[in-house]
């Protein structure tokens, strides 16, 4: 897990559903760390510290300057950290390349000002680094080697800001990205763009999925909330035409409906969406013919994390650290409601059957006995 630590401590967050933009500037020093932590017990095998220094940028009052997610093969660990870079060490913790960038500026395009921290996280597939950086001006995607760091391709992308994370499509071999002037898929060894589509929602932030032979896009924000159910033999510009929701690529798509913060998911016949205040949507994957739509909470408590699923239950977190499970399937139901006790921004994660939250102050595991 990756942390950054002001020397002055207790750095200020803000949550709730609120719309004001403003970024929080910081001028202490900060030092960009990965832990490695024994997943039975908790205990810190190593911290390593990767950068120090004053940040390059500012973030939002509810990221930090670490936010996006280290990935893994199984031999290496990377960590992005924006503008202060892209570092790999080994299980050992032993610092084995990185990547350094002149800056990556992060912020809605609309207020150049508003910077938001970076969000993209990288991955790790076929000996290959792959990072998306839309940023304000030079955005680019690229794959490092994961052994040498040496640069295989770079990709132009003429972009704005985005905060969503790649995904890798084995069957075809591509890597689809979300993204506000242009979502699309790109060859995973060259780079060069297979197909495109304008997506809409102009802050995108979450990660495309792939299910049921069908890539799922989705953003919110500004006058639009789509979602796209893309096939994945798709080729050239695939953008809608106006009053359209389908077209020889676009199986099917809904014009409001989709996530601004957080990834959907699909489990079985069904593709979940959950809004920033706790409404979840539920469609169905084949026809995009919608199921339910339902809230989690009362209303006024906001939701950042995206749900995984485990055992047919989803588990969906609120930032007031309530995490609702609520049972797969086409109709809606609340399970069970377990409280954290913190604040919780943080996509749970999953192994071995044990599930792991990461609040505000603390590591959380989750299991049954023995585990």
């Amino acid at each position: 897990m990756t942390t950054a630590v002001s020397d002055r401590g207790n750095d200020r967050l803000r949550v709730g559903l609120y719309g004001d933009i403003e970024p929080v500037e910081e001028n202490s020093t900060y030092a960009w760390q990965l832990l490695c932590l024994d997943k039975k017990s908790g205990r810190v095998l190593w911290n390593k510290t990767a950068h120090q220094g004053i940040p390059k940028g500012k973030r939002h009052p509810k990221s930090s300057h670490a936010n996006s997610t280290p990935a893994t093969d199984g031999k290496h660990v990377t960590a992005f950290f924006g503008a202060e870079g892209l570092f790999c060490f080994n299980f050992s913790g032993e610092l084995l390349w990185k990547k350094e960038f002149d800056q990556l500026d992060s912020g809605y395009f609309e207020v150049p000002g508003a910077q938001w921290g970076f969000g993209s996280s990288p991955v790790i597939y076929s000996n290959l680094v792959i990072v998306q950086c839309d940023v304000q001006t030079n955005s680019f995607l690229a794959a490092y080697d994961v052994v040498s760091g040496r640069q295989k391709w770079r990709t132009v992308r003429h972009d704005v800001p985005t905060w969503s994370t790649p995904t890798v499509d084995a069957d075809r071999s591509q890597i689809v990205v979300n993204g506000f002037h242009h979502g699309g898929g790109y060859d995973l060894q060259t780079g060069k763009e297979l197909w495109k589509l304008r997506v809409g929602g102009d802050i995108p932030v979450p990660t495309p999925i792939i299910a049921g032979g069908l890539v799922f896009l989705t953003s919110a924000h500004g006058r639009s909330s789509p979602i796209y159910a893309i096939r994945r033999n798709a080729t050239g510009d695939i953008s809608l035409r106006p009053g359209t929701l389908t077209n020889a690529s676009v199986a099917w798509s809904v014009n409001r409906g989709g996530n601004y913060m957080q990834t959907p998911m699909v489990i079985g016949d069904y593709y979940y969406g959950c809004r920033d205040n706790g409404v979840v949507t539920c469609y169905r994957v084949a026809t995009g013919e919608q199921q339910y739509s339902e809230r989690l909470g009362n209303g006024r408590t906001g939701f950042t994390a995206s749900p995984v699923a485990a055992d047919r239950k989803i588990y969906y977190t609120s930032e007031e650290g309530s995490v609702y499970v609520v049972p797969a399937g086409g109709t809606f139901s609340v399970s069970r409601t377990n409280e954290l006790g913190e604040t919780c921004l943080s996509t749970p994660a999953i192994s071995e059957g044990s599930l792991f939250f990461r609040t505000r102050h603390h590591l959380m595991a989750f299991g049954s006995k023995g585990r």
